[in-house]
């Protein structure tokens, strides 16, 4: 099974821009987008031969994840049941006979790690919600997880300590 996930901060800038046109070369069985920034009226027709899946934002031009499927899932999850993160449209999973592929958009913590709260509540809830589904089968997970894990990901770390993405709490 072929996947690929990418943030495309806007899929129907993406699409303007005719990056889907070179993703399509790929010929990938499933592709998760992450950070839509669209609804339901303006998604665009890509992959016309693919089911597609969406989780929306409430708030229109935020977030929003995307899975487009040539293999028909059994099952759609759209967000993890807890209103707060699900408003934001930030998780859709598909369950195959097999297993699970769950796209998800990680909330920033922003500057002045104004978000780390949440973020590190979604966190748990997050790793909560796929413990539950890896009792009854595996899971790959296609993200944005808005964090720099190790200290080689960035150009300078130690003055990065303190930042969004990479505070010692987002990255545990």
């Amino acid at each position: 099974m072929k996947i690929i996930s990418w943030n495309v901060n806007g899929i129907n800038a993406c699409t303007n821009k005719g990056a889907i046109e070179l993703l399509k070369k790929e010929c990938a069985d499933i592709y998760c987008f992450q950070e839509v920034k669209s609804q339901k009226e303006n998604i665009p027709k890509i992959f016309e031969e693919y089911y597609s899946f969406h989780s929306f934002a409430k708030k229109k031009g935020y977030s929003g994840v995307s899975i487009y499927s040539k293999i028909r899932p059994i099952n759609v999850i759209e967000g993890i049941g807890i209103k707060e993160f699900d408003d934001e449209g930030r998780i859709i999973g598909l369950e195959f006979e097999d297993l699970f592929v769950i796209n998800v958009y990680f909330p920033h913590s922003h500057r002045e790690l104004k978000r780390l709260d949440f973020k590190l509540k979604f966190n748990k809830n997050f790793l909560d919600f796929c413990k539950k589904l890896e009792k009854t089968k595996p899971i790959i997970i296609a993200s944005d997880f808005n964090v720099a894990h190790k200290e080689i990901d960035l150009k300078n770390p130690k003055s990065n300590m303190s930042n969004a993405s990479f505070t010692p709490q987002e990255r545990e």
